[in-house]
């Protein structure tokens, strides 16, 4: 097995082969250049380089290019003839064409084996950094998340940030007296934004099962290192997702790897395509936290490498952690353009054959202008360099293709059953449910206890009333002999004149009516 991957070499006008040692592999590396240049087709000679020398690899496919890595390129493809050309010209004696071991991936489940992690492992400062929100606001997160580690509630997916909000917003004095403000109006506005994080897809991001990362480092019986290829043509429809995924992806490996110290290969190379998105408008801290993984990973035995349109995209202080560099041609139209043109050629060590502004300017599609870290680890010197052909397919492979990959992938059925275990969702709604239920048994025992008090005030007064037969029997016979008198007054006065006139009255009125 090589030492180095073979990149390129060219023809009279060029140097001799250009490779990449395997030993400095890990130092990291940057792929820039125009829209059109060949900056996917050097992604995939690179993952094939790496997993023919037993080097499992991580990249996401923007454009749905590079599932071709899963099949052999053909003797029929309408370049067969300029491939053939061009390895003959740069010395690629050995050249064939071969599919790679791919594992397939994708954050909805669609092109791939689900990929998921949860909010705990996320953590507060990049789902903040997802969900764009204020300084206050994340304060508030933070604060969501230490209680819930406080209180044992795991925070799983969406649903458990939710309930869990809810919870801070409910006991926001109690919290505020511990913690500092929580004010409604945060609460709220991080309660839309997990609305829209919902809207992006996060639901599918955030769950059980977790990726573990062991399954990104699968090396084949046959010694070669696995290809994992990230599905993002639907996912760059949400390009924060897409960025924060990723970066949480390399921190994690940063912070579950051992150290290894120089190994005579990496462990994993991660391919990390349109790195623009990672810094724009990221706040400081968090691309402190992009430069301090850059730097120490290294040791994990990771190699990171960027691929964007422009060095610039990159902030400087990473920038100038990129050992290994394939520039592509980059276009100088306007002054701006020219500016920036003159600054990626700074930072190549110089060749004296040829102009390194003019070189990047002027380099057709499938060539670059290259740079190496040679022996002890010094930056080679600028060469113009004429890419390899790759000998997997050029272009994306069919669906059946795809299906048939992903069924026999070594984590096929792993991820595809959604897990929803007890968690702070459930967790809350236990703990509402028996106040619930607490507060029904105490309004019930209250209700009968008011009862039973009024039966027995009830009781007492009627106790109270010493009643004597013989008093109520004379009280009783006073009553009946009144009631006659009463009685026989009314009768004599009926029979006198007045109660005949008043008779007649009555019955008058009556046939009257009639």
């Amino acid at each position: 097995m090589s030492d180095s991957i073979f990149i390129g070499g060219g023809g009279p006008d060029y140097a001799g082969p250009q490779t990449l040692g395997l030993k400095y592999a890990n130092r990291h590396g940057l792929i820039a250049g125009a829209t059109g240049t060949g900056k996917t087709v050097t992604l995939q000679i690179l993952a094939e380089g790496f997993s023919a020398a037993g080097v499992p690899v991580f990249l996401s496919d923007v454009k749905g290019d590079l599932s071709g890595l899963a099949e052999a390129g053909s003797e029929s493809f309408k370049l067969h003839g300029a491939f053939t050309s061009r390895a003959s010209k740069i010395g690629l004696t050995d050249y064939s064409y071969q599919s790679f071991p791919v594992t397939f991936w994708d954050l909805f489940g669609q092109q791939g084996h689900p990929v998921r992690t949860t909010l705990a492992e996320m953590g507060p400062l990049l789902l903040s950094r997802l969900m764009e929100l204020s300084e206050a606001q994340e304060g508030i997160m933070n604060i969501a998340f230490r209680v819930a580690d406080e209180q044992g509630m795991p925070l799983l997916d969406l649903k458990d940030l939710q309930a869990l909000l809810v919870w801070v917003g409910e006991n926001r004095e109690a919290l505020s007296l511990r913690y500092g403000n929580v004010s409604t109006a945060s609460v709220g506005a991080i309660q839309r934004q997990l609305m829209v994080l919902e809207n992006q897809g996060g639901t599918q991001l955030f769950g059980e099962p977790a990726l573990e990362l062991d399954d990104l480092m699968h090396i084949g019986a046959d010694g070669r290192g696995q290809i994992n290829i990230l599905a993002a043509d639907k996912l760059m429809g949400a390009p924060r997702l897409y960025a924060t995924f990723l970066l949480w992806l390399l921190s994690e490996l940063f912070e579950t790897l051992p150290e290894v110290g120089d190994p005579d290969k990496p462990k994993l190379v991660f391919f990390f395509d349109e790195a623009h998105l990672l810094f724009d408008d990221a706040p400081k801290a968090l691309v402190d936290k992009v430069e301090q993984v850059a730097r120490l990973i290294r040791s994990k035995g990771v190699g990171v490498y960027f691929i964007t349109q422009n060095p610039d995209d990159v902030p400087e202080d990473i920038l100038g952690q990129l050992g290994n560099r394939v520039q592509h041609a980059l276009r100088a139209f306007t002054a701006r353009d020219r500016k920036a043109l003159s600054r990626a050629a700074e930072t190549y060590r110089p060749n004296e054959r040829f102009s390194t502004v003019d070189a990047i300017r002027d380099v057709g599609v499938g060539e670059a202008v290259t740079s190496m870290l040679e022996e002890k680890g010094v930056p080679g010197i600028v060469e113009r360099t004429l890419i390899r052909p790759p000998s997997s397919k050029l272009g994306p492979i069919s669906d059946d293709a795809r299906r048939a990959a992903m069924q026999a992938s070594p984590v096929a059925g792993k991820y595809e059953a959604l897990v929803d275990r007890k968690s702070a969702y459930e967790i809350l709604k236990e703990r509402a449910d028996q106040a619930a239920k607490g507060a029904a048994e105490a309004e019930v025992e209250a209700e009968e206890k008011s009862v039973a008090e009024r039966e027995f005030n009830a009781g007492r007064r009627y106790s109270g009333k010493r009643v004597d037969r013989s008093s109520a029997q004379t009280r009783g016979g006073m009553g009946a002999k009144f009631g006659r008198a009463a009685a026989d007054a009314v009768l004599k006065e009926l029979k006198g004149t007045t109660g005949r006139r008043l008779v007649r009255g009555i019955l008058g009125g009556l046939f009257k009516g009639r």
